[in-house]
């Protein structure tokens, strides 16, 4: 892929990020229990995400070089145990998690997509790791999805 495409793509995908960001923090103004939490976290995961991609696009402007992303670990609290009761409207709750679950998985196929078409390693990891970062992101929402669903809690058990 050549650096102006690329650069396109990086911008879609932190336009992403920010939009992803904004829907959780707006979703942590509505909640007053632990999973105020977990909201808060993924906005903070979203931002730092931008941050990355603000990086990765001036050091390919600069210097037509990719930066080096290990991963980062989205640390969550223990247990969490959210009733439908404790949540004002939980019909909306419900709506919140599925639209950030959308956001989750169309921010996780941009990254793939561009790790497909990135030839140079250091570009593909990065990709390959910010693609597998929105999937964790996702299965965090689906398992919240589904127990707030079918038990009217959401329980987060997290070793």
């Amino acid at each position: 892929m050549d650096t102006p495409n690329l650069i396109n793509a990086i911008r879609i995908a932190k336009e992403s990020e920010m939009i992803a960001a904004d829907l959780y923090t707006s979703a942590a103004k509505l909640i007053v229990t632990l999973g105020k939490v977990i909201f808060e976290q993924l906005s903070e995961f979203e931002i730092f995400h931008y941050d990355l991609l603000t990086a990765l696009e001036k050091s390919l402007r600069e210097k037509g070089e990719f930066i080096q992303y290990d991963g980062k670990v989205m640390i969550l609290p223990p247990v969490i145990i959210i009733r439908l009761a404790d949540v004002p409207e939980h019909k909306s709750m419900l709506q919140i998690i599925s639209e950030a679950m959308g956001f989750e998985q169309q921010a996780e196929k941009i990254y793939a997509d561009l790790a497909a078409q990135v030839t140079h390693p250091q570009g593909h990891k990065l990709f390959t790791r910010l693609a597998s970062d929105e999937r964790h992101h996702y299965d965090i929402l689906k398992d919240a999805f589904w127990s707030l669903n079918q038990t009217g809690k959401w329980e987060w058990s997290h070793p």
